[in-house]
């Protein structure tokens, strides 16, 4: 009887070659199957990162993971040009559609100022806030 095998904790390269295989699972069974990673980011005068959208764009859409705008530049407009390049690519590589989420303590006002509706909340996400779920149509793409 073979032994069963172990359940470790894995290492950033190991979580990346398990996203890579899914990925490539995922290639074989939809057609047209696109996943690439899309990261912008605002420097300083100093070349120091102040603000960056992490997200990837995978088959119709663009999935938004991260968009972070450091404290002191906050309210300075990086958030929303972050957001309006990321859209200019989703709608130039033809998605349909960006998802994102946020939390009450985040930004849920910020998306929703500029046209992301909210598809979900989950209460007590985390103990005391609010986990929100956001989508904005990119309209003129849509098959």
């Amino acid at each position: 009887m073979s032994e069963i095998p172990k359940i470790r904790r894995g290492t950033a390269d190991e979580a990346n070659y398990v996203r890579n295989k899914l990925i490539e699972f995922n290639s074989n069974q939809v057609p047209n199957g696109i996943y690439e990673e899309l990261n912008l980011c605002v420097k300083d005068e100093e070349d120091r990162i102040i603000a960056g959208l992490n997200s990837a764009i995978c088959w119709n859409w663009m999935e938004v993971d991260i968009l972070w705008v450091e404290d002191e530049h906050r309210r300075s407009g990086h958030g929303k040009r972050l957001l309006e390049e990321a859209e200019r690519i989703a709608r130039t590589k033809h998605c349909t559609f960006i998802k994102l989420n946020t939390f009450s303590f985040q930004a849920p006002e910020f998306y929703k100022k500029y046209g992301y509706k909210e598809m979900a909340v989950i209460e007590n996400a985390p103990l005391g806030s609010k986990h929100y779920y956001f989508i904005k149509e990119l309209i003129d793409h849509q098959v």
